[in-house]
């Protein structure tokens, strides 16, 4: 039996719907505070839904219980500092717990983590996986958990666990709503003004999980994938968002100075209504950073084509109509 921690998310929904709409039977967890995304209420008679958190290994032995193969979607996600603790301990600790599972019982992996998690290229090349994170130098929390997380996957291969790990670039899709990706969608549709210095790949999440399932099926371990559709700038982004949504392009490039004074401003109001910031000093400074990935292992790996961005990006449009507010 497949399970599919983390399937009230973004990324983990879209696992369990293709998955279910294969016509599988899975068991998918999630916290009792979760609500089951619509898009899986179809499926009432085929995912068996387990209440367990990644951090509670006695519920998450039960929810193992029959489990061949898991899809490991489970993950606390921020780019604040304020989360940087809790968001280390959450996902390096449940990614062991999952790993030390899998190998009680046996079960192949298909670990989630990211492109944070991967290191910079040389000046004028494409990030691969060749591109090894210096933890000494980072920073960022959650490219840190991800990186930390991916080091307790490759402890359980080298312990004979079957896995492999996908890092996946910004994740888009008209199932995101309003909320993570989606936010830049409301934002541009709401009339945006200005656009960031920085670039990074972009994918469909219907493109992410069919290369997990892919991924799955294949007689491959002990390797990592890059998932990213198409690298672009986020001027460029939001451009085309905007032309898709019929709106005003973002025109006013943010500079260094005014993503510092951004920051600050965020942290000032802080102090004083109790709040954490929207923004803070390194997602300010991610924002202005320019990566771009090279997907050929994967496309070769499964013999994957990539969804055009732009036809991601109407999708989008067409499912948000008029609710940005």
């Amino acid at each position: 039996m497949i399970l599919v921690t983390g399937a009230t998310g973004f990324l983990g929904a879209e696992v369990a719907n293709q998955l279910a709409g294969q016509g599988m039977r899975i068991r998918c967890t999630r916290r009792r505070s979760s609500a089951i995304p619509s898009q899986l209420n179809q499926y009432k008679d085929q995912i068996e839904w387990f209440e367990a958190d990644i951090l509670d290994i006695s519920a998450l032995d039960d929810a193992f219980e029959g489990i061949t193969h898991v899809y490991n979607c489970a993950a606390f996600v921020s780019l604040r500092q304020v989360d940087k603790k809790q968001m280390i301990y959450t996902n390096v600790n449940g990614t062991a717990n999952i790993v030390n599972l899998c190998l009680v019982n046996d079960c192949r992996l298909v670990h989630v983590s990211s492109v944070a998690a991967v290191g910079q290229a040389k000046p004028g090349l494409l990030t691969s996986e060749k591109d090894q994170l210096d933890q000494a130098l980072e920073t960022d929390g959650y490219a840190i958990s991800k990186l930390e997380s991916e080091m307790e996957v490759w402890r359980g291969i080298a312990e004979g666990m079957s896995a492999v790990i996908v890092n996946p670039s910004i994740i888009i899709g008209p199932s995101a709503g309003t909320a993570g990706s989606g936010a830049l969608f409301k934002v541009v549709q709401n009339g945006l003004k200005f656009y960031t210095a920085g670039g990074m790949g972009f994918v469909d999440v219907e493109d992410v999980a069919t290369c997990m399932i892919k991924l799955m099926a294949a007689n491959i371990t002990g390797e990592r994938y890059i998932i990213s559709a198409e690298n672009i700038s986020y001027k460029e982004i939001t451009q085309r968002i905007a032309t898709c949504f019929g709106v005003k392009p973002p025109s006013i490039a943010a500079n260094s100075w005014m993503m510092e004074l951004a920051w600050r401003a965020a942290a000032f109001t802080g102090l004083f209504n109790g709040g954490s910031p929207g923004i803070d000093k390194v997602s300010a400074q991610a924002a202005s950073l320019v990566r771009a990935f090279d997907n050929s292992k994967i496309r070769k790996a499964i013999d994957f084509k990539f969804k055009p961005l732009d036809d991601s990006i109407k999708a989008i449009c067409a499912a948000l109509g008029k609710t940005a507010v």
